[in-house]
């Protein structure tokens, strides 16, 4: 009894992904699982996955968060476009450039942060107000467009077909086979690693159970993208990053800093790091990743409008919280968050295929939020009693 409600405790989120799939698909007649909606909803979500990452860093370092991400979306698209479409300046140079903006601001940011001890809060509330104000005031309140070509298809295209398929991306369907081959591999040989040094493994049953479910929605994925055209770039752009940052945050010293400031920030500093470069990287990491972020939404539309970027923060931090990061600080992983940002895109999806009006898109988005929350509360209360 009790392991099933550990396992249960360990899936939760995972299994509310799937019911809410269920009911979007049944609300909206299947229409979720149309090619275009695989398709819509890697396109329309890329952004929170790639915010929701530089998030995750921030709130290991105890709960702290960047209130400011989605206005310099707006601010840096307003000036990329207007060096691209106004100055028509070469795409790699403006890219270069607003590459430049984001580590200024991320400089500036952090050193406000781990040097000046302005609670984080605050110093990002501050470029709120300031960047969506600053960046509506550039663009006229309008819009710059259209994005160059080149531009556009870097984020907004597909990979072509190498096998010609007419109906069907082969090329597509082979990537999802070769992911499956590689995931079952790491599964099986992180198993036999651990039975190796003598630690506790989980039974060989649950690797396969997982192996058979995660290669499922992989070929399902992969299978509904090649009817819809094969793999989008902004996909690729998404998984390159969510790698690198497991890798980061799994396999590195830098990374294990992250979660040991959020567990016991004083404690950390005593023991020999340097707490205030730790938090100072959190925060220039996310103003980099927030150019990412701005040049796939500037791709999506092909244009850099007043309104990019609103309540893009606000879909970070829900990512991130109801993937499993903590609240508090020092404890999330980077697949956690994936699974909430997914959960956060197919509400986002499936509330705009049934036609909900955006305000109480906002409202059930909430109600997510909170819930996972009292969930988070609730289960360490649990733990503690046990």
């Amino acid at each position: 009894m009790n392991k099933a409600i550990d396992v249960f405790r360990k899936n939760t989120m995972k299994i509310v992904l799937v019911l809410i799939v269920i009911f979007f698909s049944v609300m909206t007649k299947g229409q979720m699982f149309a090619p275009s909606s695989f398709q819509a909803l890697i396109a329309q979500n890329a952004y929170v996955f790639i915010l929701a990452t530089g998030m995750l860093m921030c709130m290991l370092t105890g709960g702290n968060i960047d209130l400011s991400v989605g206005s310099f979306v707006c601010f840096v698209g307003t000036i990329g476009g207007m060096m691209m479409v106004k100055a028509q300046m070469s795409v790699p140079v403006a890219m270069l450039l607003m590459i430049g903006a984001g580590v200024i601001y991320g400089i500036v940011e952090g050193f406000l942060i781990a040097y000046l001890n302005i609670p984080p809060w605050i110093a990002t509330l501050a470029g709120y107000l300031a960047f969506r104000g600053w960046g509506t005031a550039l663009i006229g309140g309008s819009s710059i467009a259209p994005m160059p070509e080149s531009f556009t298809k870097m984020f907004n295209g597909s990979v072509p077909d190498i096998f010609g398929g007419k109906n069907l991306n082969i090329t597509c369907i082979l990537v999802g086979v070769i992911t499956c081959v590689l995931f079952v591999i790491l599964q099986l040989k992180g198993r036999n690693d651990k039975v190796k040094k003598g630690y506790e493994a989980e039974s060989m049953a649950g690797v396969i159970m997982r192996c058979v479910l995660v290669c499922a929605v992989i070929l399902l994925f992969a299978y509904k993208l090649a009817q819809a055209g094969g793999i989008p770039n902004n996909l690729i752009w998404v998984a390159v990053i969510i790698l690198i940052y497991n890798f980061i945050t799994s396999k590195t010293t830098v990374g294990r800093y992250f979660y040991t400031i959020g567990g016991n920030v004083e404690a950390t500093r005593l023991s020999g790091i340097d707490t205030k470069k730790i938090f100072f990287l959190a925060y220039l990491n996310m103003a980099v990743l927030t150019v990412f972020s701005a040049w796939m939404t500037m791709a999506r539309l092909s244009a850099a409008t007043a309104t990019a970027g609103n309540n893009y923060e606000m879909d970070a931090i829900s990512a991130c919280v109801v993937g499993g990061v903590s609240a508090y600080g020092g404890s999330g992983t980077v697949f956690g968050m994936v699974i909430g940002a997914a959960l956060i895109g197919v509400i986002n999806l499936g509330m705009s295929l049934m036609g909900i009006d955006a305000n109480w898109q906002m409202v059930v988005k909430g109600g997510v939020l909170l819930a996972a929350v009292v969930f988070e509360i609730l289960n360490n209360k649990d733990k503690t009693k046990e």
